[in-house]
């Protein structure tokens, strides 16, 4: 006998996908994306960058690693649901603290599995990441009607501020370094370490301990942080993190901190949302992408050197380069579509991509972006 579906996801334009339901039980309307990487599924269900998504991967083999704590890049699952091809297995590594539907179920995020992935990711493509109810009920009952009527009204990521959402609300200090063999974290601290602000617009953690591993003693600020609050750790350089939603409704309080900062001409870096925050503060805009780049196999050049990174990337808006102003040079380009990857400050030490340097995991193509953050830093103050 024919299995019942348990699952459902229902797009706007009423094409309506079924499978098999785990994890959390109930509904959610999102966004849908699709990512490529083969690997990292519990790195990218707790990335914060990934707020008020649903995320379906191209890979079909996800969950066999299981989870484990140490992989979580935020405190609990941010994705709003995972649509995978097969149902999650039961794990195979000898790091998995629990299988992944478990997992799931705990923190209250829905799976759906039994979907042919392929066809979803070209309908994403071709028609752009479309907005989505997706819906897990043992009983298999579902009011399709009422799904796309509901994704159909959902208003969207633009003009969303996402990252006052996933932001920390209190400050905090970190200093754990990056993960090292056999299972520890690294805990070795410079003589006169590197004081850096970072401003969480959805931070991840391998992001900061990127900064640590750099030589950074790093204190973390609320994406609402104003320019007196930073500058009152009397810091070397200032980090913006990535983040999600829509840059331009962050930027509406973000913008004008970041622009006090740039008038003490100190470091800046900024990653993914936190690129797109610094173009904004000097005069650039942003746009919404069609399917936006999601996955850890982007190759973005570097205009300077000529240099193909594989990089790790999740972003749905970008800088539009041709709103870039004098004096603001772009870096980087995406080898897939062209859009813009990076950019400096002439003459300045204030740089930021679009893509995940940190990549974790991997590819660390671009890991050396952190030593030159931190190599500005100690030329600034004179090491």
């Amino acid at each position: 006998m024919e299995q019942k579906p348990t699952a459902c996801l229902a797009l706007a334009d009423g094409t309506i996908f079924y499978g098999r339901g785990f994890g959390a039980t109930g509904e959610v309307v999102a966004e849908l994306v699709f990512n490529t990487a083969m690997t990292g599924y519990q790195e990218i269900m707790t990335d914060p960058s990934y707020a008020a998504q649903v995320v379906t991967f191209t890979f079909p083999h996800i969950g066999n690693t299981g989870v484990t704590p140490e992989d979580d890049e935020a405190p609990d699952p941010v994705a709003a649901g995972i649509v995978v091809k097969w149902d999650p297995t039961e794990p195979s590594n000898w790091r998995a603290a629990s299988d992944l539907a478990t997992w799931m179920e705990r923190r209250g995020r829905i799976g759906m599995g039994g979907v042919d992935t392929r066809r979803l990711t070209r309908a994403i493509r071709q028609q752009g990441a479309p907005h989505v109810v997706l819906a897990h009920d043992p009983e298999g009952r579902f009011d399709i009607e009422a799904m796309v009527a509901r994704a159909r009204e959902w208003p969207g990521l633009v003009g969303m501020d996402l990252a006052r959402e996933v932001s920390t609300a209190q400050s905090y200090r970190w200093d754990e370094g990056l993960w090292r063999w056999p299972g520890t974290f690294g805990s070795e601290r410079p003589e006169k370490p590197l004081r850096v602000v970072a401003l969480d617009y959805g931070a991840k953690r391998n992001i900061l301990r990127s900064l640590a591993e750099s030589g950074a003693d790093v204190t973390v600020l609320p994406a609402t942080a104003t320019a007196e609050e930073v500058l009152a750790h009397e810091p070397d350089g200032v980090f913006l993190s990535n983040g999600p939603g829509d840059p331009a409704a962050t930027g509406e309080y973000a913008v004008p901190m970041i622009r006090q900062l740039l008038d003490r001409d100190m470091p800046i870096f900024g990653i993914c949302l936190g690129h797109q925050m610094l173009a904004l503060a000097l005069g650039a805009k942003t746009v919404k992408m069609s399917h936006g780049h999601h996955g850890a196999n982007h190759p973005v050049r570097d205009k300077e050197t000529g240099k193909v990174e594989i990089t790790s990337m999740n972003h749905g808006f970008a800088v539009d380069a041709q709103t870039l102003p004098e004096g603001v040079i772009e870096t980087h380009v995406s080898l897939f579509d062209g859009s813009n990857c990076g950019l400096k400050v002439a003459d300045r030490p204030v740089f930021s991509v679009q893509y995940h340097p940190e990549a974790s995991p991997g590819p660390q193509d671009s890991a050396y972006l952190f030593e030159r953050f931190a190599q500005a830093m100690r030329e600034r103050r004179g090491d």
